[in-house]
Protein backbone atom coordinates (compact mmCIF):
# COMPACT_ATOMS: atom_id res chain seq x y z
CA UNK A 1 0.00 0.00 0.00
CA UNK A 2 1.29 3.46 -0.85
CA UNK A 3 -0.86 6.50 -0.23
CA UNK A 4 -0.16 10.08 -1.23
CA UNK A 5 -1.76 13.40 -0.36
CA UNK A 6 -0.89 16.54 -2.36
CA UNK A 7 -1.07 20.01 -0.85
CA UNK A 8 -0.35 22.91 -3.20
CA UNK A 9 -1.09 26.57 -3.84
CA UNK A 10 -1.01 26.73 -7.62
CA UNK A 11 -2.79 29.59 -9.35
CA UNK A 12 -2.68 28.50 -12.98
CA UNK A 13 -2.64 25.35 -15.02
CA UNK A 14 0.48 23.80 -16.51
CA UNK A 15 1.93 25.51 -19.55
CA UNK A 16 1.64 22.33 -21.59
CA UNK A 17 -1.45 20.18 -21.94
CA UNK A 18 -2.12 17.31 -24.29
CA UNK A 19 -4.71 17.27 -27.01
CA UNK A 20 -4.66 14.38 -29.48
CA UNK A 21 -1.21 13.54 -28.07
CA UNK A 22 0.22 16.85 -29.30
CA UNK A 23 1.54 19.61 -27.01
CA UNK A 24 -0.23 22.95 -27.22
CA UNK A 25 2.43 25.58 -28.04
CA UNK A 26 3.26 28.16 -25.42
CA UNK A 27 1.65 31.54 -25.93
CA UNK A 28 4.13 33.37 -23.75
CA UNK A 29 7.50 32.73 -22.13
CA UNK A 30 10.53 34.66 -20.86
CA UNK A 31 8.24 37.71 -20.60
CA UNK A 32 7.52 37.81 -24.34
CA UNK A 33 4.23 37.14 -26.19
CA UNK A 34 5.08 34.64 -28.90
CA UNK A 35 2.28 35.92 -31.16
CA UNK A 36 4.37 39.04 -31.80
CA UNK A 37 7.37 37.09 -33.15
CA UNK A 38 8.57 34.39 -35.46
CA UNK A 39 9.82 31.96 -32.80
CA UNK A 40 12.69 29.48 -33.26
CA UNK A 41 13.73 26.98 -30.55
CA UNK A 42 17.09 25.20 -30.85
CA UNK A 43 20.02 23.88 -28.83
CA UNK A 44 23.70 24.72 -28.86
CA UNK A 45 25.56 22.22 -31.04
CA UNK A 46 29.22 21.27 -31.08
CA UNK A 47 31.17 24.12 -32.66
CA UNK A 48 28.45 26.70 -32.13
CA UNK A 49 29.32 30.05 -30.60
CA UNK A 50 27.19 33.04 -29.78
CA UNK A 51 28.76 34.81 -32.73
CA UNK A 52 28.18 31.99 -35.23
CA UNK A 53 24.51 31.69 -34.23
CA UNK A 54 23.74 35.41 -34.33
CA UNK A 55 25.80 36.01 -37.49
CA UNK A 56 23.38 33.80 -39.45
CA UNK A 57 20.47 36.06 -38.49
CA UNK A 58 19.50 39.38 -39.97
CA UNK A 59 21.04 41.82 -37.49
CA UNK A 60 21.41 44.79 -39.84
CA UNK A 61 24.59 46.82 -39.51
CA UNK A 62 25.48 45.44 -36.10
CA UNK A 63 28.87 43.74 -35.78
CA UNK A 64 29.43 40.71 -33.55
CA UNK A 65 32.51 42.28 -31.97
CA UNK A 66 30.52 45.39 -31.01
CA UNK A 67 27.62 43.33 -29.64
CA UNK A 68 29.92 41.24 -27.44
CA UNK A 69 31.62 44.38 -26.11
CA UNK A 70 28.26 46.00 -25.25
CA UNK A 71 26.88 43.04 -23.31
CA UNK A 72 30.06 41.66 -21.68
CA UNK A 73 29.16 42.99 -18.21
CA UNK A 74 25.79 41.21 -18.28
CA UNK A 75 26.46 38.11 -20.38
CA UNK A 76 29.77 36.38 -21.04
CA UNK A 77 29.27 34.77 -24.46
CA UNK A 78 32.07 32.28 -23.70
CA UNK A 79 29.86 30.53 -21.13
CA UNK A 80 27.41 28.99 -23.60
CA UNK A 81 27.61 25.20 -23.52
CA UNK A 82 26.82 22.32 -25.84
CA UNK A 83 23.23 20.96 -25.69
CA UNK A 84 21.87 23.97 -23.81
CA UNK A 85 18.63 25.42 -25.28
CA UNK A 86 18.23 28.83 -26.84
CA UNK A 87 15.36 30.73 -28.43
CA UNK A 88 15.35 33.24 -31.26
CA UNK A 89 12.56 35.80 -31.49
CA UNK A 90 12.48 37.29 -35.00
CA UNK A 91 10.29 39.94 -36.58
CA UNK A 92 7.19 38.75 -38.42
CA UNK A 93 7.72 41.04 -41.42
CA UNK A 94 9.69 40.26 -44.57
CA UNK A 95 13.05 41.15 -43.00
CA UNK A 96 12.71 38.39 -40.39
CA UNK A 97 15.23 40.38 -38.35
CA UNK A 98 16.52 39.03 -35.06
CA UNK A 99 14.81 40.83 -32.18
CA UNK A 100 15.77 38.78 -29.13
CA UNK A 101 18.24 35.98 -28.32
CA UNK A 102 17.48 33.92 -25.18
CA UNK A 103 19.96 31.43 -23.70
CA UNK A 104 19.09 28.96 -20.92
CA UNK A 105 22.11 27.70 -18.92
CA UNK A 106 19.76 25.74 -16.65
CA UNK A 107 16.06 25.11 -16.08
CA UNK A 108 15.67 28.02 -13.68
CA UNK A 109 17.57 30.95 -15.19
CA UNK A 110 17.97 32.52 -18.62
CA UNK A 111 19.80 35.36 -20.37
CA UNK A 112 18.07 37.80 -22.71
CA UNK A 113 19.98 39.74 -25.37
CA UNK A 114 17.61 42.34 -26.83
CA UNK A 115 18.49 43.67 -30.30
CA UNK A 116 15.44 45.90 -30.71
CA UNK A 117 17.38 48.97 -29.69
CA UNK A 118 20.64 49.91 -31.41
CA UNK A 119 22.20 50.00 -27.93
CA UNK A 120 21.66 46.21 -27.55
CA UNK A 121 20.96 45.26 -23.93
CA UNK A 122 21.47 42.01 -22.01
CA UNK A 123 20.13 40.86 -18.67
CA UNK A 124 19.67 37.72 -16.61
CA UNK A 125 16.34 36.62 -15.13
CA UNK A 126 15.15 33.78 -12.97
CA UNK A 127 11.86 32.03 -13.53
CA UNK A 128 9.38 32.08 -10.63
CA UNK A 129 9.45 29.09 -8.29
CA UNK A 130 6.36 27.56 -6.70
CA UNK A 131 6.70 25.24 -3.72
CA UNK A 132 4.19 22.40 -3.55
CA UNK A 133 3.78 20.37 -0.41
CA UNK A 134 3.31 16.60 -0.39
CA UNK A 135 2.80 13.95 2.25
CA UNK A 136 3.25 10.31 1.32
CA UNK A 137 2.98 7.31 3.57
CA UNK A 138 2.05 3.69 3.96
CA UNK A 139 4.33 0.69 4.03
CA UNK A 140 7.67 0.08 2.33
CA UNK A 141 7.34 -1.91 -0.90
CA UNK A 142 11.05 -2.60 -1.07
CA UNK A 143 14.02 -0.34 -0.42
CA UNK A 144 13.47 3.33 0.42
CA UNK A 145 14.62 4.33 -3.07
CA UNK A 146 12.22 1.89 -4.73
CA UNK A 147 9.33 3.07 -2.57
CA UNK A 148 10.00 6.73 -3.35
CA UNK A 149 10.39 5.96 -7.05
CA UNK A 150 6.98 4.28 -7.11
CA UNK A 151 5.54 7.48 -5.60
CA UNK A 152 7.28 9.52 -8.32
CA UNK A 153 9.55 11.29 -5.84
CA UNK A 154 13.02 12.49 -6.84
CA UNK A 155 15.73 10.01 -5.83
CA UNK A 156 17.72 12.75 -4.07
CA UNK A 157 15.19 12.66 -1.23
CA UNK A 158 16.31 9.13 -0.30
CA UNK A 159 19.88 10.37 0.10
CA UNK A 160 18.74 13.35 2.17
CA UNK A 161 16.69 11.08 4.45
CA UNK A 162 19.56 8.61 4.88
CA UNK A 163 21.80 11.47 6.06
CA UNK A 164 19.22 12.72 8.55
CA UNK A 165 18.76 9.23 10.02
CA UNK A 166 22.41 8.19 9.67
CA UNK A 167 22.80 8.15 13.46
CA UNK A 168 19.68 6.09 14.20
CA UNK A 169 18.68 3.88 11.23
CA UNK A 170 20.56 1.42 9.05
CA UNK A 171 18.37 1.59 5.96
CA UNK A 172 19.54 -1.81 4.77
CA UNK A 173 17.75 -3.27 7.77
CA UNK A 174 14.37 -1.74 6.93
CA UNK A 175 11.91 -4.45 5.86
CA UNK A 176 9.02 -4.72 3.44
CA UNK A 177 5.89 -3.79 5.35
CA UNK A 178 7.60 -1.34 7.71
CA UNK A 179 5.48 1.79 8.02
CA UNK A 180 6.68 5.24 7.00
CA UNK A 181 5.41 8.77 6.30
CA UNK A 182 7.19 11.78 4.81
CA UNK A 183 6.11 15.41 4.40
CA UNK A 184 8.24 17.43 2.00
CA UNK A 185 8.13 20.31 -0.47
CA UNK A 186 8.99 20.22 -4.17
CA UNK A 187 10.00 23.06 -6.47
CA UNK A 188 8.14 23.85 -9.70
CA UNK A 189 9.39 26.37 -12.24
CA UNK A 190 6.67 28.59 -13.70
CA UNK A 191 4.24 26.57 -11.60
CA UNK A 192 4.53 23.61 -13.95
CA UNK A 193 8.09 22.31 -14.53
CA UNK A 194 9.31 19.95 -11.81
CA UNK A 195 12.66 21.06 -10.34
CA UNK A 196 13.24 18.58 -7.53
CA UNK A 197 12.78 18.28 -3.77
CA UNK A 198 13.25 21.51 -1.83
CA UNK A 199 13.05 20.50 1.83
CA UNK A 200 11.94 17.81 4.27
CA UNK A 201 9.34 19.05 6.77
CA UNK A 202 8.75 15.89 8.79
CA UNK A 203 9.03 12.11 8.61
CA UNK A 204 8.92 8.85 10.48
CA UNK A 205 10.16 5.32 9.79
CA UNK A 206 9.41 2.08 11.58
CA UNK A 207 12.74 0.51 12.48
CA UNK A 208 13.06 -2.72 14.45
CA UNK A 209 9.49 -2.26 15.70
CA UNK A 210 10.03 1.33 16.85
CA UNK A 211 8.71 4.50 15.20
CA UNK A 212 11.47 7.09 14.77
CA UNK A 213 10.32 10.62 13.93
CA UNK A 214 12.40 13.46 12.46
CA UNK A 215 11.44 17.13 12.66
CA UNK A 216 13.76 20.01 11.64
CA UNK A 217 14.09 22.72 14.27
CA UNK A 218 16.38 25.69 14.97
CA UNK A 219 16.97 26.10 18.71
CA UNK A 220 18.18 29.62 18.04
CA UNK A 221 15.29 31.36 16.17
CA UNK A 222 17.75 33.94 14.82
CA UNK A 223 19.96 31.27 13.25
CA UNK A 224 19.59 29.20 10.08
CA UNK A 225 21.26 26.24 11.78
CA UNK A 226 18.71 23.41 11.85
CA UNK A 227 19.00 20.01 13.51
CA UNK A 228 16.58 17.09 13.45
CA UNK A 229 14.76 15.89 16.58
CA UNK A 230 12.29 13.16 17.46
CA UNK A 231 8.77 13.84 18.81
CA UNK A 232 10.15 14.29 22.34
CA UNK A 233 12.76 16.84 21.31
CA UNK A 234 15.69 14.43 21.49
CA UNK A 235 18.33 14.97 18.82
CA UNK A 236 18.72 12.34 16.10
CA UNK A 237 22.38 13.21 15.74
CA UNK A 238 24.29 10.80 17.91
CA UNK A 239 27.96 11.06 18.71
CA UNK A 240 28.67 8.17 16.30
CA UNK A 241 27.29 7.27 12.88
CA UNK A 242 25.69 3.83 12.62
CA UNK A 243 28.04 2.65 9.85
CA UNK A 244 31.27 3.81 8.15
CA UNK A 245 29.81 3.10 4.68
CA UNK A 246 26.48 4.18 3.18
CA UNK A 247 24.27 1.50 1.70
CA UNK A 248 26.50 -1.44 2.60
CA UNK A 249 25.76 -4.88 4.06
CA UNK A 250 27.28 -6.71 7.00
CA UNK A 251 29.14 -9.87 6.00
CA UNK A 252 30.71 -10.72 9.35
CA UNK A 253 29.89 -9.69 12.91
CA UNK A 254 32.05 -9.16 15.98
CA UNK A 255 32.86 -12.60 17.39
CA UNK A 256 35.15 -14.18 19.95
CA UNK A 257 35.48 -17.29 17.76
CA UNK A 258 35.08 -17.09 13.99
CA UNK A 259 36.46 -19.33 11.24
CA UNK A 260 38.83 -17.06 9.28
CA UNK A 261 38.06 -17.34 5.54
CA UNK A 262 41.71 -16.78 4.51
CA UNK A 263 43.74 -18.37 7.32
CA UNK A 264 41.29 -21.29 7.64
CA UNK A 265 41.49 -21.31 11.44
CA UNK A 266 39.15 -20.41 14.30
CA UNK A 267 40.04 -17.10 15.93
CA UNK A 268 38.46 -13.95 17.35
CA UNK A 269 37.07 -11.36 14.92
CA UNK A 270 36.99 -8.12 16.86
CA UNK A 271 35.26 -6.00 14.27
CA UNK A 272 32.28 -5.73 11.93
CA UNK A 273 32.78 -6.34 8.19
CA UNK A 274 30.83 -4.19 5.71
CA UNK A 275 30.98 -5.35 2.08
CA UNK A 276 30.97 -2.71 -0.66
CA UNK A 277 32.40 -2.23 -4.18
CA UNK A 278 36.03 -1.23 -4.66
CA UNK A 279 36.51 2.51 -4.26
CA UNK A 280 33.42 3.10 -2.08
CA UNK A 281 34.12 6.02 0.31
CA UNK A 282 34.78 5.08 3.94
CA UNK A 283 33.68 7.70 6.48
CA UNK A 284 34.88 8.24 10.01
CA UNK A 285 31.93 7.62 12.29
CA UNK A 286 32.77 10.51 14.63
CA UNK A 287 35.00 13.55 14.75
CA UNK A 288 38.52 13.12 16.08
CA UNK A 289 42.23 12.99 15.30
CA UNK A 290 43.90 10.41 13.04
CA UNK A 291 45.98 8.44 15.50
CA UNK A 292 47.58 6.01 13.07
CA UNK A 293 47.72 5.10 9.38
CA UNK A 294 49.70 2.36 7.73
CA UNK A 295 49.83 -1.17 6.37
CA UNK A 296 50.14 -4.61 7.95
CA UNK A 297 49.96 -8.05 6.38
CA UNK A 298 46.68 -8.80 8.14
CA UNK A 299 44.94 -5.42 8.21
CA UNK A 300 46.10 -4.12 4.85
CA UNK A 301 45.86 -0.34 4.54
CA UNK A 302 44.20 1.03 7.67
CA UNK A 303 43.32 4.21 9.54
CA UNK A 304 42.75 4.56 13.28
CA UNK A 305 40.95 7.61 14.70
CA UNK A 306 40.97 8.74 18.35
CA UNK A 307 37.67 10.50 19.15
CA UNK A 308 38.24 11.36 22.82
CA UNK A 309 39.76 9.80 25.94
CA UNK A 310 37.15 7.02 25.82
CA UNK A 311 36.52 6.05 22.19
CA UNK A 312 38.65 5.11 19.15
CA UNK A 313 37.76 3.46 15.83
CA UNK A 314 39.77 1.69 13.14
CA UNK A 315 39.05 1.00 9.44
CA UNK A 316 40.87 -1.85 7.67
CA UNK A 317 41.57 -3.26 4.16
CA UNK A 318 41.44 0.10 2.34
CA UNK A 319 42.47 0.35 -1.28
CA UNK A 320 43.59 3.90 -0.58
CA UNK A 321 44.21 6.04 2.52
CA UNK A 322 43.07 9.66 2.17
CA UNK A 323 44.20 11.15 5.51
CA UNK A 324 47.47 11.49 7.38
CA UNK A 325 48.52 10.90 10.96
CA UNK A 326 47.69 13.83 13.26
CA UNK A 327 44.99 15.18 10.93
CA UNK A 328 41.73 16.47 12.45
CA UNK A 329 38.68 14.79 10.87
CA UNK A 330 34.98 15.58 11.08
CA UNK A 331 32.12 13.15 11.46
CA UNK A 332 31.24 11.63 8.09
CA UNK A 333 34.48 12.77 6.43
CA UNK A 334 35.89 10.38 3.81
CA UNK A 335 39.13 8.93 5.17
CA UNK A 336 39.76 6.16 2.65
CA UNK A 337 38.34 3.90 -0.06
CA UNK A 338 37.12 0.32 0.15
CA UNK A 339 39.58 -2.33 -0.99
CA UNK A 340 40.76 -5.86 -0.18
CA UNK A 341 44.32 -5.27 1.02
CA UNK A 342 45.69 -7.54 3.72
CA UNK A 343 43.90 -10.78 4.61
CA UNK A 344 40.63 -10.31 2.72
CA UNK A 345 38.62 -12.43 0.27
CA UNK A 346 36.86 -9.45 -1.31
CA UNK A 347 36.31 -5.68 -1.05
CA UNK A 348 35.06 -4.61 2.37
CA UNK A 349 35.96 -2.56 5.40
CA UNK A 350 36.49 -4.13 8.82
CA UNK A 351 35.24 -1.59 11.37
CA UNK A 352 36.80 -1.87 14.83
CA UNK A 353 35.74 -0.03 17.95
CA UNK A 354 37.57 0.66 21.25
CA UNK A 355 36.04 1.82 24.54
CA UNK A 356 38.50 2.63 27.32
CA UNK A 357 41.21 0.75 25.44
CA UNK A 358 39.17 -2.45 25.00
CA UNK A 359 37.81 -3.66 21.66
CA UNK A 360 34.02 -3.97 21.81
CA UNK A 361 31.11 -4.73 19.47
CA UNK A 362 29.99 -1.34 18.10
CA UNK A 363 26.56 -2.73 17.15
CA UNK A 364 25.78 -3.71 20.74
CA UNK A 365 27.17 -0.59 22.38
CA UNK A 366 24.83 2.15 23.61
CA UNK A 367 26.57 5.23 22.31
CA UNK A 368 26.24 8.78 23.64
CA UNK A 369 23.70 11.15 22.11
CA UNK A 370 24.33 14.62 20.78
CA UNK A 371 23.17 17.86 22.42
CA UNK A 372 19.60 17.59 23.77
CA UNK A 373 17.05 20.34 23.20
CA UNK A 374 17.23 23.07 25.82
CA UNK A 375 14.17 23.45 28.05
CA UNK A 376 13.25 26.96 26.92
CA UNK A 377 12.68 25.74 23.37
CA UNK A 378 10.67 22.61 24.18
CA UNK A 379 7.24 24.30 24.22
CA UNK A 380 7.93 26.10 20.95
CA UNK A 381 9.09 22.83 19.36
CA UNK A 382 6.01 20.84 20.50
CA UNK A 383 3.68 23.55 19.19
CA UNK A 384 5.35 23.44 15.75
CA UNK A 385 5.48 19.67 15.36
CA UNK A 386 2.02 18.77 16.72
CA UNK A 387 0.14 19.37 13.42
CA UNK A 388 3.01 17.82 11.43
CA UNK A 389 2.95 14.67 13.55
CA UNK A 390 -0.83 14.40 13.23
CA UNK A 391 -0.51 14.65 9.45
CA UNK A 392 2.15 11.93 9.30
CA UNK A 393 0.18 9.60 11.56
CA UNK A 394 -3.04 10.19 9.61
CA UNK A 395 -1.53 9.24 6.26
CA UNK A 396 0.38 6.23 7.56
CA UNK A 397 -2.69 4.81 9.31
CA UNK A 398 -5.12 5.11 6.37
Amino acid sequence: MLLAVLFSCTKKEATYTLENNKPIPKKEDFGFKYANFNVVHDTIKSGDTFGSIVQKQNIGDLKIFDIVAKIKDSFDVRTIRNQKPYTLLRSKNKTNALQVFIYQPDALSYYVIDFRDTAVVAYKKTKPITLKRRTIGGVLKGSLSETLESAKVEGALANKISKIYAWSIDFFKLKRGDRFAITFTERYINDSIYDGVDSLEASFFEYKGKIIYAFPFAQNPNSDKTEYYDEEGKTLKNFFLKTPIKFSRITSHFSTNRFHPVQQIWKAHKGTDYAAPYGTPISTTAAGVVEQTGFTAGNGNFVKVKHNSTYSTQYLHMSRILVRRGQQVTQGQTIGLVGSTGLATGPHVCYRFWKNGVQVDALRLKLPNGEPMSGKNKDRFIKIITPLKWELDSVANL
